[in-house]
């Protein structure tokens, strides 16, 4: 990951309400949740949370499709597995395994 997209995607997760709704989504996994009903388990208005999933689909850490009269949102896991990955690269003067923290890459998972 590139560190752009890295400060764009943190940048997005720096709010308590998008991270409190991409918490959710993470949960969530590939059946997603509808904005109306993120917005009603954060406890805040419709338009604030379309404003707030619109910044963590520009910064590419969600999806949206339509489903009937519901948009479904989505994480990408991609998205999240390059941001934890770039984050850890460092770790332990270049050595994750050291820290605990399993790359990926390193292993058949998620």
């Amino acid at each position: 990951m590139e560190t752009k997209h890295a400060i764009s995607a943190l940048g997005a997760l720096a709010q308590e309400h998008r991270l409190a709704a991409f918490r959710l989504l993470v949960r969530a996994g590939n059946d997603g949740i509808a904005a109306g009903e993120l917005a009603r388990q954060i406890s805040i208005p419709h338009n604030t949370m379309s404003s707030h999933l619109t910044t963590l689909s520009q910064a590419g850490l969600i999806t949206s499709t339509r489903e009937g009269r519901s948009i479904i949102y989505r994480i990408v896991p991609d998205a999240m597995r390059d941001l934890l990955s770039f984050l850890a690269d460092d770790c332990c003067y270049g050595r994750p395994e050291l820290c605990g923290i399993v790359r990926a890459t390193d292993k058949d998972c998620c």
